[in-house]
């Protein structure tokens, strides 16, 4: 039989080998120290613990396993059949392998920091399209296995990391936008669709933001599971279909709508949608004051989000009011839109979490249509801190070590009760401190430019908010 496995199997091979051959030839290496040769059991080491992942090592992972291998290796395996390689034993116990650097990895990392090049990262992408395809391989790709290959991802790029690698597909560091909680960007009419970012660069933008740890694990584990997804469809193989709307609770500030604007754009990369926008909403835009005026304005606004991600916030509103109130015609107005439109557009809903389970409550088709819901924290001090000290460097201002003492004890001081504003509450804290500067710097007659940019303990005062 034939398998998806055998190619990015013969990729990482056919690229890597040479490499560990030159570096080989470079170092003038021992017999016994790693070669080109070692590339093939350094395939096989991957795909044999991706199997393993899950324990579940089922017949189409180790069909892959022999064709891809059996080959290669002077053994019985090229005749093996699953039950062999089950009785043998070759993939138990395997999965640990994943749990850190390999010596071959390390091999490289050092050569890309001694020459400039980036064969390193190079073994991260053709090693994370091993384990790819190794889940596509399931009609259901397990939880297990999707977590292992986002640790193995976040494994290999915090090692390039600590050698001082860039990643590769990170063109720059996330402007302002792309800070949780500081308010959505000025939309634009209709400009051309520039080209799909690559998702490492998406799960960069992702990881730069600041806490928001059990999102980002979140958000990854969807985008794994759409990779595998995707991979199937692409050789013709069945696909369980799963709901991409989401629920996103959490207090205010706290990342929602800057993770769904990099969400949109991550579903587009991987074809679930065909344009990326977001499209931002409320119930002051879907509920009219009128009868028959309500669906009218829920249909103009999923017209904006089509090809996109509508999100909309504080979305339990609409299931307030009495029988006279039109709130409840707006929801079931969107389902049946998400009905009519499954495939054009994807919706986040957003709010708190108490009032969340209720809207999700108040109409049945919303309860199988919003399958998964991601829990947005409160920040700490310490992440305000830095997301205020983010603010200031984009906008070339200087905390002193002093003032920032003054705004970690201002954070401190607020009551962390629900509404709590968190990144809002931190934009609220700087402009507050830039007018705070700006009325201190009206009476020195030619301020240096030093004083410009320099944040006092004196501007994080009584008058700030």
């Amino acid at each position: 039989m034939t398998t998806p496995l055998a190619p990015p199997v013969e990729r990482f091979i056919a690229e890597l080998g040479p490499v560990l051959e030159r570096i080989a030839r470079d170092a003038k290496m021992k017999a016994d120290q790693p070669a080109a040769h070692d590339v093939t059991l350094e395939a096989y080491n991957l795909t044999t613990a991706f199997i393993d992942a899950d324990e579940l090592h089922t017949d189409e992972e180790l069909w892959g396993l022999v064709e891809a291998f059996g080959p290669r290796f002077d053994t019985m395996l090229g005749m093996a059949t699953p039950a062999d390689v089950r009785k043998a034993r070759l993939a138990n116990g395997r999965r640990d392998w994943l749990d850190s650097p390999s010596l071959l990895f390390e091999i490289l990392l050092g050569d890309d920091h001694a020459h400039g090049t980036t064969n390193s990262w190079r073994y991260y992408e053709l090693a994370v399209e091993i384990a790819h395809t190794v889940s596509s391989m399931d009609l259901h790709p397990s939880h297990t296995e999707l977590e292992a290959i986002e640790a193995f991802r976040g494994m290999l790029l915090h090692r390039m990391e600590n050698w001082g690698i860039p990643k590769p597909g990170t063109t720059a560091a996330p402007g302002p936008q792309a800070q949780a909680g500081t308010g959505p960007s000025t939309p634009q009419a209709d400009p051309p669709l520039p080209p799909a970012r690559p998702i490492e660069e998406l799960l960069a933008e992702l990881d730069a933001l600041v806490g928001l740890d059990a999102v980002k694990k979140e958000v990854k584990l969807v985008t794994a599971l759409l990779r595998v997804q995707k991979l199937r469809k692409e050789r013709g193989l069945p696909v369980v279909e799963s709901s991409h709307h989401l629920v996103f609770t959490g207090n205010p500030g706290t990342g929602k709508t800057t993770v769904a604007r990099l969400l949109a754009q991550i579903y587009r990369t991987l074809g679930v949608v065909d344009k990326g926008q977001l499209v931002e909403t409320d119930r002051s835009q879907l509920v009219a004051g009128f009868v028959g005026q309500t669906a009218i304005q829920v249909r103009q606004v999923v017209e904006k989000a089509l090809g996109g991600v509508l999100l909309v916030d504080e979305a339990y509103a609409l299931a307030r009011g009495d029988e006279r109130d039109f709130g409840q015609e707006a929801i079931d107005t969107l389902v049946k839109l998400m009905e009519d439109h499954r495939d054009d557009f994807v919706v986040v809903a957003a709010g708190y979490p108490d009032e969340m389970v209720e809207f999700v409550e108040s109409n049945p088709g919303l309860r199988s249509r919003f399958p998964k819901a991601i829990h947005f924290p409160d920040y700490s001090t310490d992440e305000l801190v830095a997301i205020f000290q983010s603010m200031c460097g984009t906008s070339s201002y200087t905390c002193l070590p002093e003032a920032e003492a003054r705004v970690r004890a201002w954070f401190d001081g607020q009551p962390r009760d629900k509404g709590f504003g968190n990144a809002r509450l931190a934009r609220n804290l700087f402009e507050a401190a830039c007018a705070q500067q700006a009325g201190r710097l009206a009476a020195v007659k030619e301020p240096t430019n030093d004083e410009l940019v320099a944040l006092l303990p004196e501007d994080i005062g009584p008058s700030t908010p």
